[in-house]
């Protein structure tokens, strides 16, 4: 009886999941490139890089956004964060005929600021003194990341003809490694399972997501939420941000992109581990409770209709397999995302015990007093809520 009860269970989960959750399956939507001469005017855009410790990636992702091919004023401002391996000066070594980059040293963080939010913080200050109107745009990108010369203006154009006050987008990730192309592309579907896409674009819905990789937001839209200091200590700054702009009654877009991409590398299983155990056990707002509750639906989504499938028998047996067979369809969509094959999705179990595993490890590092650490810094108390899903 137990079985069946766990297997009719499991088969209405994937039912409910599959007819009425925001066809996350799907993932989200790509923006074509745009062309200059499809829009007139075209407000000016200040690029915000924080950067600490990237001397592997800045001058690739400097030289990407000075290479813009964007019409209107564009400024550029790097944040060096305290960095002990030059990155500063790399950015600075990027050819700059235009003169459109600033390199802003960082200054100590203060208390209940998180590193990268302080250093998001001092580049919008400079991008205020550079361009004092609120006409404009801010876009938020990360050191690791390279941009065709398209992209910015192809943000813009969605932004300005959709009338929307946030475009953010998924930036292709690294999938080159065995442990990339098993975990990654998982890491991405699950974020689409959290935050379908569908729901963030749609108005009505209260749920809210970003990617921080490839945020373009509208300077108004900023200032209506108080500015990035009304985020300060958030551990997780993009949902975050995405809450707060569609609390103020903000529009979101959120998408995949094909033109801008991440070139850090993830090449072992820990490497992932360390990314998911970062920041999971604050998604749950260190609660022991959504702990537990996390680990039941993993279980019950993910690891308990294959059980059932290869070990059940009669009626749990088809009940899991049916289950399995939509859990595995749904991962098919974003596995051809990332060019790889189909047949990957049957390891999707396995792939959420690591998950499970990982998030679980965060909580044991956060009750042990390790609480976060990312870029040589701890972070051990919980500073930010993470935004309801």
């Amino acid at each position: 009886m137990l079985l069946l009860l766990t297997a009719l269970l499991c088969a209405l989960v994937w039912l409910v999941l599959i007819c009425f959750h925001g066809r996350f399956w799907q993932g989200g939507p790509i923006l074509d490139p745009v062309s200059p001469a499809g829009m007139a005017d075209w407000p000016p855009v200040c690029v915000v890089v924080p950067a600490r410790d990237e001397a592997g990636s800045v001058q690739a992702c400097v030289g990407s956004l000075l290479g813009q091919s964007y019409p209107g004023p564009l400024r550029l401002i790097l944040v060096d964060d305290g960095s002990t391996d030059g990155t500063g000066d790399l950015a600075r070594a990027v050819p700059d005929p235009l003169r459109r980059l600033t390199v802003v040293t960082g200054r100590e963080r203060p208390p209940g600021w998180s590193g990268k939010l302080w250093a998001v913080a001092q580049g919008v200050a400079e991008a205020r003194r550079q361009v004092p109107e609120d006409n404009g745009y801010v876009f938020l990108t990360d050191a690791d990341i390279t941009h065709d010369p398209a992209h910015v203006a192809t943000l813009v154009a969605k932004a300005r003809t959709d009338g929307l006050d946030m475009v953010s987008e998924m930036v292709e990730l690294n999938c080159a490694s065995v442990a990339e192309q098993l975990l990654v592309p998982a890491f991405v579907f699950f974020f689409a399972l959290l935050y379908p896409f569908a729901r963030v674009n749609d108005p009505r819905s209260r749920v809210a997501g970003a990617a921080g990789g490839s945020i373009l937001i509208h300077r108004a839209a900023l200032a209506r939420i108080g500015g990035i200091e009304s985020l300060r200590g958030a551990l997780i700054d993009d949902c975050t941000l995405a809450m707060h702009v569609k609390r103020s009654g903000g529009r979101l877009y959120l998408g995949h992109s094909r033109l801008a991409r991440s070139i850090r590398p993830y090449p072992h299983p820990a490497d992932v581990w360390r990314m998911v155990a970062r920041t999971a056990y604050v998604q749950l707002r260190y609660s022991p409770l959504m702990l537990g509750g996390t680990v039941l639906g993993m279980v019950l989504v993910w690891i308990a209709p294959m059980l059932l499938a290869l070990f059940g028998h009669g009626l749990p047996r088809l009940l899991g397999a049916l289950a399995w067979v939509a859990s595995m369809a749904s991962f098919v969509p974003t596995l051809r995302r990332f060019r790889l094959s189909p047949a990957w999705a049957v390891l999707l179990p396995l792939v959420a015990v690591f998950y499970t595993a990982a998030t679980i490890g965060s909580a044991v590092d956060h009750h042990r007093g390790r609480g976060v650490v990312w870029k040589s810094r701890a972070y051990r108390e919980p500073t930010g809520n993470a935004p309801p899903k």
